[in-house]
């Protein structure tokens, strides 16, 4: 496994990590309504990391829009969690927008996943 998918199944980790925190965060008091959303994207997107990761360690995706994909899916949950998580602790936004800019990155990332599927691999 090369170094990049490594630190991509680490960041994973990390990712599965504190979207297990958020939810125990909201289960205990926090506002559900800020840290559910936060949660879910954190953990759906460290699952498709880590199938991602899986799939082109495959050869079912091509490698590199499919990594970068991958990264994307990193980038954007912290983004759009980390926007609602920070409003929650914090009272304020992360930057504005940063939500939508999450999101709208999330759903590129899927679109190029599904463009490394489906686009011939280089030889």
């Amino acid at each position: 496994m090369s170094s990049a998918r490594r630190i991509l199944v680490i960041l994973a980790g990390v990712m599965g990590a504190d979207g297990v925190i958020l939810a125990a965060l909201s289960a205990h008091g926090g506002n559900a309504a800020l840290l559910t959303p936060a949660c879910s994207m954190l953990l759906f997107h460290a699952s498709a990391v880590l199938g991602t990761v899986a799939l082109a360690e495959r050869g079912l995706v091509d490698p590199k829009p499919g990594l970068v994909a991958a990264l994307g899916f990193v980038v954007a949950a912290f983004l759009f969690a980390g926007d609602l998580t920070i409003r929650q602790f914090a009272g304020h936004n992360l930057f504005p927008y940063a939500a939508p800019t999450g999101g709208t990155l999330l759903i590129l990332s899927w679109l190029l996943l599904a463009v490394a599927a489906a686009w011939p691999r280089r030889a």
